[in-house]
């Protein structure tokens, strides 16, 4: 049994830096959206009584395992290939099986034009489907988490959206045509990780996904009552048995309910208790407590080293000026701590494949030294660490074989970018005694590596974006309802609330056709604006692999 002493050192602390801590039974580390998928469709097609997919988003029409498809539109293991045809199959093969899709409501108004027929379609599929769009947030919040919970025995919990643009493999092949979106775009090499966890830890997460529906519906879900066999894919070797596994959350202040800023506190909690090195995969470098927290640690002379892979650059222009701004002077911040420490022990890079092509990062990952690894759906940024509605899980190594499966996963990770063999790394490790020279020794100019950023610097532009704070929540007026607020709020709920249930047919074909005259306009500017570069709606076009057409913020 645990000392006081010893609780009082853990990183998992229930009320502070948790919500829970649980058991997982098995649990796996799953890389990038290929093997997720099809782990996914594996598990959901042993599912009996309820499954919830709680996500940022979930666009029907993608094939979960593209290029795969028979003359009849099903995948290789007999179920249809598209994921809303794979949903309206499984209740139709499965009498007792009820589904809870819950998604962001501002993703769904961003692809109503282009999703509504397949989300009035899945719905009226059956009574069985039930679809809601998640509104209970502040205004410009969203909601964040990536959870899929099977008849609370196994879980999904991580950073892969079952959506467009995620689908790749760890090869990250160049011009795999396979990476195509619905409208047959292809979108660039995409980097991501979730796990799968068995056990009690499931159920956790389904009281979790339940607590996030009945916020925003106000229906209070039953626990299903299933014993049977574990919905486990047979295919999914698992990296860790009987490990206890915290689940940390990011939930805003609204209409009276108080912050929950527990992943915060875990990032804080770790990073101050970092001796030898933190591994760091996300999509941006814009947590300004974090990096204060971090450059307070470089500044030590026996701190650790930090080891950061972000993208090279954001999907949309605005979204790059704005967020990667920031990037470069919390760089600059962070290599100035680090040159009043012993030099040497900051570095920060960004992969691409063998053909140079940028890989984008959308994993959320943080490793400390062998003890401590955590995933899920919070970036390093301020949205995630007060404003948008996240879910991490976290282990912190009890045994030697937790912290060999946490040092294994990380060479791994690194091993991946660098296309080289995990044991190469571990050498290259052991040799230099730090992972910056192991990464250092072993990446190349050209094919397939880790390339440094470097902080540029910042045009008027994007100073001003830096300066404004515009993505920094924090100086947000989100500490007390306003009357509009509460305006807004009585509207979400005025539609039952926010159910697609309550929501017609009509309505939302009307609104389908607005959008479709809205992003016909919006091409017709887009198409303009190509011919002047300085036109504002520039500012929004994607400068790398996204389509023309409506776009969706990042998840």
């Amino acid at each position: 049994m645990p000392t006081t002493e010893d609780q009082a050192d853990a990183l998992l602390r229930p009320g502070t830096t948790c919500w829970r801590v649980a058991r997982a039974s098995r649990a796996a580390l799953i890389v990038d959206a290929a093997d997720y998928f099809l782990h996914l469709r594996a598990a959901l097609t042993r599912a009996e009584r309820a499954a919830y997919l709680v996500g940022w988003d979930f666009d029907l029409r993608i094939e979960m395992m593209p290029g795969q498809s028979d003359g009849n539109g099903n995948a290789p293991d007999g179920w249809p290939n598209r994921l809303g045809d794979f949903l309206e199959a499984l209740v139709d093969r499965r009498p007792e099986l009820c589904l809870h899709i819950l998604k962001w409501d501002g993703a769904m108004l961003a692809e109503i034009a282009t999703q509504a027929w397949e989300t009035m379609s899945l719905k009226m599929a059956s009574k069985r489907i039930r679809l809601a769009l998640d509104s209970h947030h502040p205004a410009g919040a969203c909601h964040h988490q990536k959870i899929v919970v099977i008849d609370d025995c196994l879980a999904f919990c991580g950073g892969i959206d079952v959506t467009t643009g995620r689908w790749d493999t760890r090869d990250h092949t160049p011009g795999d045509d396979r990476r195509a979106d619905p409208d047959g775009s292809l979108h660039q090499p995409w980097h991501d990780v979730t796990t799968a966890l068995e056990g009690s830890v499931a159920g956790a997460l389904g009281d979790l996904s339940r607590k996030r529906w009945q916020s925003a519906t106000g229906e209070e879900l039953p626990v299903p009552d299933f014993g049977g066999p574990s919905p486990w894919p047979d295919d999914l070797q698992p990296d860790l048995r009987d490990v206890e596994v915290g689940i940390a959350r990011t939930e805003p202040r609204y209409h009276g309910t108080p912050l929950v800023n527990e992943i915060e506190e875990l990032y804080l909690t770790a990073i101050r208790a970092a001796r030898r090195t933190i591994y760091i995969e996300s999509q941006y470098l814009a947590a300004g407590c974090l990096c204060e927290a971090m450059e307070a640690r470089l500044a030590e002379p026996d701190g650790p080293e930090i080891v950061i892979v972000n993208p090279q650059s954001a999907q949309s222009f605005l979204e790059d000026e704005a967020m990667h701004s920031v990037r470069s002077r919390m760089i600059k911040r962070l290599r100035d701590a680090d040159e009043r420490g012993s030099g040497g022990r900051f570095s920060i890079f960004h992969p691409v494949n063998a053909e140079g092509t940028p890989i984008y990062v959308h994993a959320k990952v943080f490793v400390v030294d062998d003890q401590f690894l955590k995933i899920g759906s919070s970036n390093f940024d301020n949205r995630s660490m007060g404003f948008d509605t996240e879910c991490d899980i976290a282990v912190e190594a009890a045994s030697e074989a937790e912290s060999a499966l946490i040092r294994s996963f990380t060479l791994s990770l690194v091993a991946e970018h660098l296309d080289r063999a995990p044991d190469a790394v571990r050498a290259a490790w052991r040799e230099h005694g730090s992972l910056f020279g192991a990464i250092e020794a072993l990446r190349t100019s050209e094919g397939r590596s880790l390339h440094p950023i470097e902080p540029h610097l910042l045009d008027p532009l994007e100073r001003a974006l830096a300066d404004s704070r515009i993505f920094d929540p924090r100086y947000w007026p989100r500490n007390r309802v306003r009357p509009k607020d509460r305006v807004k709020h009585a509207a979400k709920r005025a539609v039952a609330p926010y159910h697609l249930e309550a929501v017609g047919l009509g309505t939302i074909l009307l609104a389908a056709g607005i959008a479709s005259i809205g992003v016909w306009a919006g091409r017709r500017i887009l198409r303009r604006s190509r011919r002047r570069p300085l036109a504002a709606p520039a500012i929004m076009t994607d400068r790398t692999y996204r389509p023309s057409g409506p776009r969706k913020p990042h998840g």
